[in-house]
C-alpha cells in the first residue's frame, strides 16, 4: 500500500476522486472532535464506532457498505478458518466480534458454548445481539462481552484453540497490538492459534486520521517474537479478495 498518509498522495487522490474530498473532511472534523473529547484510542475508537452504529448502520461500522458485503465479508472469514482446519469442537475467541458479520456463522458452526466474542464497542454489541436473535441462534449459548482492553484478564489459562481478529488491529496503533500480544499466550490452548488481519505496507509504516493503521509484516513478527510466540505470514490469504493481509500467531514450543 502506498503512505496514504502523505501530502502527495492526498493531492493525487482527491483530484482522481473529487466527490470524495467532502466525506474525507466531514470524517476528518468529526474524528478530530471525537479525539479531543477522548483519553486513549480505546476510548477514541469506542466513540467512533458509536457514532458509525447510530449515524449509519451496524454493518456500515464494521467496514460493510452493503449487507451483501457483510454477508461475503463473514463469509470468506469463515471459509477459511474452516479451511485450515477449526472443527465444532474448538474453543473461538474473537476479538472486536462486531455485529457478528462471520460470528454468527462460527456460532451455528461450533459446539454449544464454544463461542466467545469480545468487543470495545457496548453499541456494536446490542447488534450482535439482534444478529443472534435473527438467525436463532439462541440455543448456541454465545458469550458477547464489552471490553476496555486487551489484557484478557478475566478469561482462563490455555483455553481458546482459535483465536481470531478480523480488521481489528487495522484501526490500532501498536502499543494496542503489543498489549494483546504480551497476554494472549497465557489463554490460547498449547495447540491453538491466533490469526489477525492487518493493513499491510512495504514503507514507512503510517496511519491515516489515526482510524487507520499500516505496518510493516516484519514489525509485527517481531513484535510477536518478542512476547515469546511465533508468527507468520499466511500467503494464501492473499488470494482471498481482501484489501487487508493476514498473520498467524502461535506458542512457541
Amino acid at each position: 500500500m502506498p503512505d496514504r498518509s502523505s501530502l502527495a498522495h492526498k493531492v493525487g487522490y482527491a483530484v482522481r476522486h473529487p466527490d470524495r474530498v467532502a466525506p474525507y473532511l466531514r470524517r476528518f472534523a468529526r474524528d478530530t472532535w471525537l479525539r479531543l473529547r477522548t483519553r486513549n484510542h480505546v476510548d477514541y475508537y469506542r466513540a467512533v464506532m458509536r457514532s458509525d452504529v447510530t449515524e449509519k448502520s451496524p454493518d456500515a461500522a464494521v467496514g460493510s457498505a452493503t449487507h451483501e458485503r457483510w454477508l461475503a465479508l463473514g463469509k470468506m472469514q469463515f471459509d477459511y478458518l474452516v479451511e485450515h482446519g477449526v472443527k465444532p469442537a474448538d474453543r473461538m475467541l474473537e476479538i472486536g466480534c462486531g455485529n457478528l458479520r462471520a460470528g454468527w456463522r462460527f456460532i451455528e458452526y461450533l459446539d454449544s458454548g464454544n463461542y466467545y466474542g469480545i468487543d470495545i464497542s457496548p453499541d456494536i454489541l446490542v447488534a450482535a445481539q439482534e444478529t443472534v436473535v435473527r438467525y436463532n441462534l439462541q440455543h448456541k449459548l454465545p458469550c458477547l462481552t464489552p471490553v476496555h482492553d486487551l489484557r484478557f484478564a478475566f478469561l482462563p489459562d490455555e483455553y481458546f484453540t482459535v483465536i481470531h481478529a478480523h480488521s481489528v488491529f487495522s484501526h490500532c496503533p501498536i502499543e494496542v497490538l503489543d498489549e494483546c500480544l504480551a497476554n494472549v499466550g497465557r489463554i490460547m490452548h498449547p495447540e491453538g492459534f491466533f490469526d489477525f488481519t492487518f493493513n499491510r505496507t512495504q514503507d514507512k509504516e503510517h496511519h491515516v486520521l489515526r482510524e487507520d493503521f499500516y505496518f510493516r509484516t516484519e514489525t509485527l513478527v517481531e513484535l510477536a517474537e518478542k512476547h515469546g510466540l511465533s508468527a507468520r505470514f499466511m500467503d494464501d490469504w492473499e488470494q482471498r479478495p481482501h484489501k487487508q493481509s493476514k498473520i498467524r500467531v502461535t506458542r512457541t514450543p
